[in-house]
């Protein structure tokens, strides 16, 4: 259903729907586990996530500190970088925006870009520096992220065509790109070496202590998303129709950029810049389920963005050889044809190019 149309609600069989989705996420977390450059049978899965004993030590050792760790962390960036892709969309009334084509990823990638090229220390090098290094990544993601929303924002104000605001996103990320190149002439090759594998994309280097902090991050955004649907719904027939309806436009924009922000600042910080994610997992969406409400979208975007990130991380895997491909090259074979597909779309086109 085209961006800007009113919400629709056909409750039994969008809630069935919902229920699928979140068995075949369940289906491809178990499987997640199981798939690899070892191969463990899914009954040993089952015994290992269970409590019980495997027959062979060295398979609960690769479930329970490399797998396990790895597939969490893969559900909770999809579902974030899904629903801060929707958010925006919504917010913009846009159909191709989301996070990555309109700088905001790129802000938290230059934020990152400031500590990893200053500390030579990326996701899976950050063992070192502890819980505090940790934060850090974090606050300086969400800080970069914030700030090119903010200025997106600010932008969009005085703009009346929506391509003209993407554009100027994609002009704010090769600014961000340009700034870390800087970074990266002046840096030593250890510094350059880390930083270059954190853009890759990785869900792996995250680790148990890091995931503590990056679930109730992620969480938070989540749990904003949910409280903010009556007010997105309310902003898909345009902000002047907000207003009537009693919402506060301003405080609602605020919490919408704050929430993707941290959304996407949180997983470009421990996982690398993940592309076409958060502009594809929306339109799968609201094609599967005919529907334009954010009751249905939010939870229906978390479930698709975690059942797609797994898919894409285990084909990054390679099963069954010691290759590992870069997660972003994956994420955008799947992706580029649903953004394809959303471009000819002719409703979308239309939308896109409203003013």
């Amino acid at each position: 259903m085209p961006i800007g149309s009113a919400p629709s609600y056909n409750g039994s069989r969008q809630i069935a729907t919902l229920g699928g989705l979140a068995l075949a996420l369940l289906a491809a977390f178990v499987f997640s586990l199981a798939l690899g450059s070892i191969h463990i049978p899914l009954s040993e899965i089952v015994t290992i996530l269970t409590g019980g004993e495997s027959a062979k030590a060295s398979w609960s050792h690769i479930v329970l500190t490399f797998r396990l760790p790895k597939a969490i962390t893969a559900v909770l960036a999809g579902a974030a970088l899904a629903v801060s892709g929707l958010q925006m969309q919504t917010l913009f009334r846009n159909p191709l925006a989301d996070p990555f084509i309109l700088g905001i990823s790129a802000g938290a990638s230059l934020g990152v870009a400031l500590v990893v090229l200053s500390t030579g220390a990326a996701t899976g090098f950050l063992s070192s520096v502890g819980l505090f290094g940790d934060l850090g990544l974090i606050m300086a993601a969400v800080s970069g992220a914030a700030a090119v929303t903010g200025l997106v924002m600010l932008i969009a104000q005085r703009m009346q065509q929506a391509m003209t605001l993407l554009l100027l996103g994609l002009m704010m990320a090769y600014a961000t790109g340009a700034v870390v190149s800087i970074l990266i002439y002046f840096s030593v090759p250890e510094q350059i070496q880390a930083y270059i594998a954190w853009t890759f994309g990785s869900f792996g280097g995250v680790t148990r202590r890091q995931l503590g902090i990056l679930a109730p991050v992620i969480g938070a955004g989540l749990l904003l998303a949910g409280l903010l649907t009556k007010p997105l719904n309310a902003l898909l027939m345009g902000e002047a129709y907000a207003q009537s309806m009693g919402v506060n436009v301003r405080q609602v924009r605020f919490w919408l950029i704050a929430g993707t922000s941290v959304l996407a600042g949180a997983v470009t910080a421990f996982c690398g810049p993940i592309a076409f994610l958060g502009v594809a997992v929306p339109h799968l969406c609201r094609s599967l389920f005919n529907t334009s409400d954010h009751r249905i979208l939010v939870p229906a975007s978390m479930l698709m963005g975690g059942l797609i990130a797994l898919l894409a991380d285990v084909i990054a895997a390679v099963p069954g050889s010691q290759a590992i491909l870069p997660l972003n090259a994956v994420t955008a074979l799947l992706g580029a044809p649903v953004v394809m597909w959303i471009i000819l779309r002719r409703d979308n086109v239309r939308a896109a190019f409203a003013t």
